[in-house]
């Protein structure tokens, strides 16, 4: 698993902002870094709406220290979209659709009693404009939020 102190693993997905543009994290860095990379199980489920939203609710706190949040799922690009319509999300979300990023970063979990495999465990990693991890957190439980305060500071402190 990524931790804290480790270079961030460079990935191209594709990124849902409204169209579906493509993103590479290393060409980010420059302009968005801190950059908060929120990897949830699966959109239109109960507790990861709630994360969204709750980043989404929280946005204000991130833009104050020019970090920039994105969420990552292996939904597709559009499934993605429409979630974060539905939800009236600002910012953007990374489809990982073939999990490669998942497996990058080391958060990759299964639901077994309903045959799911290979979905993001609820983590957050924040990556500075060094693309160095300065902040890991990982739940192996689906259910668990992270701190969003102590994600807040993270992106402050990497600012």
């Amino acid at each position: 698993m990524v931790d804290t102190g480790d270079a961030a693993p460079d990935f191209t997905v594709p990124l849902a902002n409204g169209d579906v543009d493509s993103f590479t994290l290393s060409e980010r860095l420059e302009d968005e870094a801190p950059i908060v990379l929120a990897f949830f199980p699966g959109a239109f489920t109960g507790v990861c709406t709630d994360e969204m939203c709750t980043f989404q609710d929280r946005l204000s706190a991130f833009d104050d220290v020019d970090a920039t949040v994105y969420g990552i799922s292996r939904d597709s690009p559009f499934a993605q979209n429409e979630f974060r319509d539905q939800n009236d999300l600002e910012f953007g979300l990374l489809s990982d659709l073939n999990k490669e990023v998942i497996a990058d970063y080391g958060v990759e979990m299964d639901f077994d009693d309903m045959g799911v495999y290979g979905v993001a465990k609820r983590s957050v990693f924040v990556v500075d404009a060094d693309g160095e991890v300065t902040y890991a957190w990982v739940s192996d439980d689906p259910g668990v939020e992270p701190e969003y305060a102590e994600v807040e500071d993270a992106a402050a402190d990497a600012a």
